[in-house]
């Protein structure tokens, strides 16, 4: 069954990937992006939705079946707009899907937002996605939460290692990491999980 799911970050290197995913398996995906994103490197046949992350409308999950988060503030941005995109507005988005009756959100996170209180030079960044991932967990929709380890722009491997058996000091291929958020999307393979990942060598 052909299901509506809006992307969250789908003009960034792993969204536009999980959005091809998304079309080639039949379903419609619908790209959450600023009136200021370039639009041209989403497949063709991708429906737009327009907000910010950092202010978004009310009825932005109108309509969806699920939701990916695949959003997130970049490297070269500071803490406050990391709080603002990666926790706040991973955040405020959980609670939308939620009021808009969304079945399932898949929340792309990070290796190493499992800690509560994590140190080192990314800790307000994965501090940021802890946050947004205990609110998806308690916020009552179905969810699956993926923590890739340190992303390579490398193509499909065709295998990924999930959970316990991760290296997290290896890497996971953006295509790898697509495939598996737009399966978990569709699938509910993975309801109720938080799993770290990373791309068979």
């Amino acid at each position: 069954m052909s299901m509506n799911i809006l992307v969250a970050g789908a003009t960034g290197k792993t969204g536009r990937q999980t959005v091809q995913y998304l079309i080639d398996q039949g379903h419609k995906p619908t790209a959450l992006v600023r009136e200021s994103s370039d639009t041209s490197v989403l497949p063709k046949g991708t429906e737009l939705r327009y907000g910010d992350l950092t202010d978004m409308k009310a009825d932005v999950c109108d309509g969806m079946d699920a939701v990916i988060f695949a959003a997130g503030s970049g490297s070269a941005t500071g803490p406050e707009m990391t709080k603002k995109v990666d926790r706040d507005g991973a955040k405020r988005l959980v609670d939308l899907a939620s009021k808009s009756g969304v079945k399932r959100f898949v929340m792309l996170s990070s290796i190493g937002a499992d800690q509560s209180n994590p140190s080192g030079k990314i800790a307000h960044y994965l501090s940021a996605k802890h946050e947004a991932d205990e609110h998806l967990k308690n916020s009552g929709l179905t969810y699956a939460i993926l923590r890739p380890v340190a992303l390579t722009n490398e193509g499909r491997s065709e295998n990924v290692i999930l959970g316990e058996g991760v290296d997290k000091s290896a890497k996971a291929s953006r295509a790898d990491v697509a495939y598996v958020l737009a399966e978990a999307a569709t699938t509910g393979r993975y309801d109720g999980q938080a799993q770290d990942m990373q791309s068979a060598s």
